[in-house]
């Protein structure tokens, strides 16, 4: 007789699923405060590079997005890791981290004068976002374009910190503009179908970031047992 079909005996061990409880504690989502945090920096940093602001304000600008863009985008960040979604919270992390040393390098820079170092380290940046932007087309494609966009803003800037003219700095100024108003739309349909537990705002979600909204309890911790902090290596 095979084991599968082998009678259970009081004398065997219990199976795994008897004897073992994963507790999870409900999170809010923290996706609308990284859009929002995102699209904040994004255009008060576009008005500096278009010229709206007036160079000798830049330390401003930029103290402003270290005191109110870097800790949201942390915050934001963390808590999308302990909402089990590893690429928003890597995305996030990531990003928070490329504001705060973009906006300390820059307060110690001489304001509007091209710094390579600072170039090195964006165009370095580029191929990481747009590898988190590639994880995230299958599932969240809406969040896969903002970080796109976020990369090819990273590139233009990065572009005219290299030298390569003030064009650059223009067109990445225009792109934060763009990406600060895709941001806001991207937060406000997040903050709308976290508050009516259905999307309103259409986010195109796909796959596993669909059935997370529309899927029953049973099917979202199905595969629980594979996760990070679960399993016994990551």
């Amino acid at each position: 007789m095979s084991d599968a079909s082998r009678t259970p005996s009081p004398s065997d061990p219990p199976a795994v699923d008897a004897v073992t409880r994963i507790v999870l504690r409900p999170v809010a989502s923290p996706l609308p405060l990284g859009f929002f945090a995102l699209g904040m920096g994004s255009a008060v940093l576009s008005t500096l590079q278009l010229g709206w602001v007036p160079l000798a304000q830049s330390e401003v600008l930029l103290l402003l997005i270290l005191i109110f863009v870097v800790p949201l985008q942390f915050v934001a960040g963390i808590f999308a890791f302990l909402a089990r979604d590893a690429g928003a919270g890597t995305a996030l992390l990531l990003l928070g981290a490329s504001w705060a040393g973009t906006s300390v390098t820059s307060l110690d820079s001489p304001p509007g004068q091209p710094v390579v170092a600072q170039a090195v380290f964006l165009l370095a940046l580029v191929p990481f976002v747009l590898a988190l932007a590639g994880a995230a087309v299958k599932s969240k494609p809406l969040f896969a374009v903002l970080l796109t966009l976020t990369a090819v803003r990273f590139c233009l800037t990065g572009l005219y910190e290299a030298g390569a003219g003030e064009v650059w700095q223009s067109a990445a100024g225009w792109a934060g503009l763009g990406i600060g108003a895709f941001a806001l739309y991207g937060g406000l349909a997040l903050l709308v179908e976290d508050g009516e537990q259905r999307t309103v705002l259409p986010l195109f979600r796909r796959g596993a970031a669909r059935r997370s909204i529309e899927g029953d309890l049973r099917e979202q911790f199905t595969a629980a047992q594979q996760e990070a902090g679960v399993r016994h290596q990551l």
